[in-house]
């Protein structure tokens, strides 16, 4: 099993970057970054292939965040130009999922971490 532990999360203002970290512990073949609202089922912002770092966004983050992975199974969301509706609890998660942004293929979860964007 492995274990994921998110960071970074925080309250910005609109236009904004934060960054968010993700540290795992084990092997993983992806590592991905969703994204809840209440009310909302958990959206896929990005994943990234640990093999060779290979990423991969939803169309509604494309040129605004960027995924990326250090030596130390630590993997990060760069997130620039913030939206209020950017706002949500962030997670990180691995497995070995056939569709990158679906959340059904990931089988380890991370607490989550707080995203606040204001206006």
């Amino acid at each position: 099993q492995v274990r994921l532990v998110e960071s970074g999360g925080g309250s910005v203002q609109a236009g904004g970057s934060l960054r968010l970290s993700c540290e795992y512990s084990g092997y993983t073949a992806y590592v991905g970054w969703f994204r809840q609202t209440p009310g909302k089922g958990r959206e896929g912002v990005a994943a990234l292939s640990t093999a060779d770092g290979s990423p991969f966004y939803a169309d509604s983050v494309k040129g605004r965040f960027t995924i990326s992975q250090d030596n130390a199974k630590v993997v990060y969301l760069q997130m620039t130009r913030l939206k209020p509706e950017d706002s949500a609890m962030y997670y990180c998660a691995a497995g070995y999922p056939e569709k990158l942004l679906i959340p059904d293929g990931y089988n380890s979860w991370g607490q989550g971490t707080q995203v606040t964007v204001s206006s």
